[in-house]
């Protein structure tokens, strides 16, 4: 006969195991929890707990310590190291598989331990084989010189790095960077495909103990690569206000990632508003984002690299429920031109949509690349091919529309390299298309003849060719001689852009 009551009492092995387990959760340390919170920070399980479904986290490695024990005693490893400061595993977001890591500032300041970097060794390989997007919160001080418990000389010989690395283009890989990450934790931020920072972050490739003792004096950690110089130079990716912002934005990432295609009838502005968002003289600057926002679902917009290189705006949305990728030229800024920053964002951008299979909608306004010796000096010629290829590489589909002035070579390559080279080209009535800017396309076709004219006749000669050329440009001379395949009411964009993304499969 069996004693009922035995059913409730759990094994001795379970209890240990229970015990452990509540030694790895923030319930452990709540002084510690405490202070971190009263900086106004959230711990790396609040941050996953937030992320993730309820009860869907599967943990690996939990019960993992620092490999100390030759200088501290295992309980305190147990109790001051849980799971060697980097927590991870699998688990759903909105009902979409992913894989969530997170060092964790509160254990050793999240540096990577010896056995730490097995544990996500083992977690990045898992993913590779189960497909998984994965979002990693980096926050932590890079390698950690204190694991004495292993043979160790150079401990270069770890595979997180690497195998981190060869995950681009196979899953989708998103970073959330807050407080200090420096040196590894750094890299592993910098390898993902795209960063989410919060202000009070820092990132680095050393922290400021490195740099003293490289020799390179003595900074406060603060001052190592703020979001204020990696937002203004492309490192970060989108910087928001707090880590529950953070969070915010890598669901929205992971719901486009999920669901490419809402089904048509998406909520978005009225489609005539778009008839009237450009200035009537086409030489005024206008804010191209609110076209944006126009064509865009409802508050679906999430905008790419927003402080670095602004004469090209890059964004991911919805349009009509599609998840899409938008690149435009933004005129208030170089009157539009793309320089060799706003040609490695472009490219860098068509190959995130090209890697995560995004649709690219491009919206083109430009005079074309920036010219000149000091344009020169930035490597332009290397950036702009380096655009050119990624355009003419795109195998998802991709939509030109040029809204007004659609120049030279940076006009082709918005267009993924020549105006035919999108599923469908469009122009707005009042574009216009040429193989360069047409005063100085004017300029030069003219260059012997003008040089023959009193001064005083030049400019005015200069002034009537250009009006001449200009009719000519027009957009639907261009469409005319089918070097684009329509001129459209602005009103009609929104779903010739949805209908072709559709039937292209």
């Amino acid at each position: 006969m069996t004693d009922d009551s035995t059913a409730e009492t759990p094994a001795h092995g379970l209890t240990e195991v229970l015990a452990r387990r509540f030694l790895t959760t923030d319930d452990a340390r709540a002084d510690k929890v405490a202070r971190w919170h009263a900086k106004g920070r959230r711990t790396a399980r609040e941050n996953i707990a937030d992320l993730v479904d309820a009860d869907s986290f599967v943990e690996y490695g939990r019960f993992v310590t620092a490999a100390q024990e030759q200088r501290r005693p295992l309980a305190e490893l147990v109790v001051e190291a849980p799971a060697d400061g980097i927590i991870g595993g699998t688990a759903t977001v909105d009902g979409v598989p992913c894989a969530v890591l997170s060092y964790d500032y509160l254990v050793m300041a999240g540096t990577q331990g010896m056995r730490g970097h097995r544990k996500s060794d083992r977690l990045i390989e898992v993913v590779g084989r189960m497909g998984l997007p994965t979002v990693f919160f980096t926050e932590g001080g890079g390698g950690r010189p204190g694991d004495v418990d292993l043979p160790l000389v150079s401990a270069l010989d770890v595979g997180s790095f690497a195998l981190w690395g060869e995950l681009q283009g196979v899953v989708p890989r998103i970073a959330v960077v807050s407080g200090r990450c420096f040196a590894g934790n750094a890299v592993i931020a910098g390898c993902a495909d795209l960063r989410i920072a919060t202000p009070d972050a820092n990132l680095g490739m050393a922290g400021p103990a490195m740099i003293a003792g490289g020799g390179l004096g003595h900074f406060a950690a603060e001052d190592i690569g703020p979001v204020s110089d990696q937002a203004a130079n492309g490192v970060l990716d989108v910087v928001v206000d707090d880590e529950a912002a953070a969070v915010d934005v890598v669901r929205r990432l992971l719901g486009l990632l999920h669901d490419p295609d809402l089904g048509a009838g998406g909520p978005g502005a009225d489609p005539a508003a778009l008839r009237t968002m450009l200035p009537e003289n086409d030489r005024e600057a206008f804010d191209v984002r609110p076209v944006v926002e126009a064509l865009a679902d409802d508050d679906s917009v999430v905008w790419l690299r927003d402080a670095w290189a602004p004469e090209l705006v890059t964004a991911l949305a919805r349009i009509d429920g599609l998840a899409v990728g938008i690149v435009a030229n933004q005129s208030t800024v170089l009157a539009g031109a793309l320089t060799a920053d706003a040609s490695t964002k472009a490219a860098d951008f068509l190959d995130l949509c090209e890697r995560w299979r995004l649709p690219v909608v491009s919206l083109v306004d430009t005079p074309g690349f920036m010219v000149g010796p000091d344009a020169e000096r930035t490597g332009l010629v290397r950036e702009a091919s380096r655009m050119v290829t990624a355009g003419a590489r795109l195998t998802t589909p991709l939509v030109g529309i040029v809204l007004r002035r659609g120049y030279g070579l940076g006009a082709q390559a918005m267009l993924g390299g020549s105006t035919h080279r999108p599923l469908l080209t469009v122009a707005w009535p009042d574009a216009h298309l040429g193989a360069m800017g047409l005063e100085g396309a004017v300029r030069l076709a003219l260059a012997h003849e003008l040089a023959a004219l009193p001064e005083d006749e030049r400019e005015a000669t200069v002034v009537r060719h250009t009006a001449e050329l200009r009719e000519h440009a027009k957009a639907l001379n261009a469409a005319r001689v089918f070097e684009i395949d329509d001129v459209v009411d602005p009103a009609e964009t929104r779903a010739l852009v949805a209908a072709t993304i559709r039937r292209a499969g």
